[in-house]
């Protein structure tokens, strides 16, 4: 890995000089964009709309629009006088419970390595962090851009979490949470039972991208010439008309998944009603037929 930036956490008077990896990456199958009749590259130009003439990158910079359609032209010097004041420093902030913040603020992973002759304090840091159960909220500035963070350890080495903030986080607006939906005590148990039938340990190694998976062998394939076979689609189920039904299906269906047997189709019920509430109807009839005998 190479490092794509060096700096420092600040922690009171102590001063622990880092580099910071990209701790993921995306393994997409990257295309180029090409003539259909020929295979060849598409390329882009640069042209500026006022006068029809391509622009070299030296003279590309930045512009915010106006309501009025006016445009505010920004240089490399504007930004360099804003006041980025951890520009080269992780500042730790505070030390807060990690389950005091929500998973949807993180945006991105990034590793921490010791640089120079921090390899004592930041292990220091690491162990007293580790120790103490907690996360260190920090601040940091990465490509002209400030953000809070996270500081957490995770196989003995410092991850660095950047995270949104509070104004980019967007309120759900959905009509469905003004409605009074009633929820029967049956099926919240049905529901729950089926949570803890399908409860397991997560292992990340049991799950793989299959999609990826299946349009690298379609290249492959285009490459040696051979022919591409579609594969099956798989049959959707459609919405369930029964919720008790399909919920008990579902049951069954996980608990012989994990005894290893083949998991029957759940079946669609006729009506909105599940086998027990039509039982209980029926009961009274039945009741007043030989009461009438």
């Amino acid at each position: 890995m190479r490092s794509i930036w060096k700096g420092a956490i600040s922690f009171g008077l102590v001063t622990i000089p880092v580099k910071l990896y990209s701790a993921t990456e995306q393994k997409d199958v990257a295309f180029h964009q090409v003539h259909r009749e020929d295979g060849g590259r598409i390329r882009y130009k640069r042209v500026c709309t006022s006068d029809g003439e391509e622009v070299p990158y030296s003279d590309i910079a930045k512009g915010y629009e106006l309501p009025t359609g006016e445009m505010v032209v920004l240089t490399d010097e504007d930004f360099e006088g804003l006041p980025l004041s951890t520009s080269r420093r992780i500042d730790v902030l505070q030390f807060t419970p990690a389950e005091q913040i929500d998973p949807i603020y993180f945006a991105k992973s990034y590793f921490l390595e010791p640089d120079a002759q921090g390899a004592k304090p930041y292990v220091l840091l690491r162990n007293a962090l580790e120790s103490s159960g907690q996360v260190a909220v920090v601040k940091v500035a990465l490509r002209q851009r400030e953000s809070l963070a996270t500081l957490r350890v995770r196989d003995g080495v410092f991850v660095l979490e950047t995270m949104l903030w509070p104004d980019e986080i967007r309120t759900p607006d959905f009509g469905f949470l003004e409605e009074d939906i009633e929820v029967r005590p049956q099926e919240l148990q049905m529901a729950e039972s089926l949570i803890s039938t399908m409860e397991s340990d997560f292992d990340p190694s049991e799950h793989h991208d299959t999609y990826r998976e299946a349009l690298q062998q379609v290249i492959e394939a285009k490459v040696a010439g051979k022919e591409v076979v579609a594969a099956p689609e798989e049959e959707e189920a459609g919405p369930a008309v029964d919720l008790m039904a399909a919920l008990r299906a579902s049951v069954e269906a996980a608990k012989r998944e994990r005894e290893g047997a083949p998991a029957a189709k759940p079946k669609k019920a006729a009506s909105g009603k599940s086998k027990g509430d039509k039982e209980e109807e029926k009961a009274p009839a039945k009741r007043k037929a030989r009461k009438s005998a």
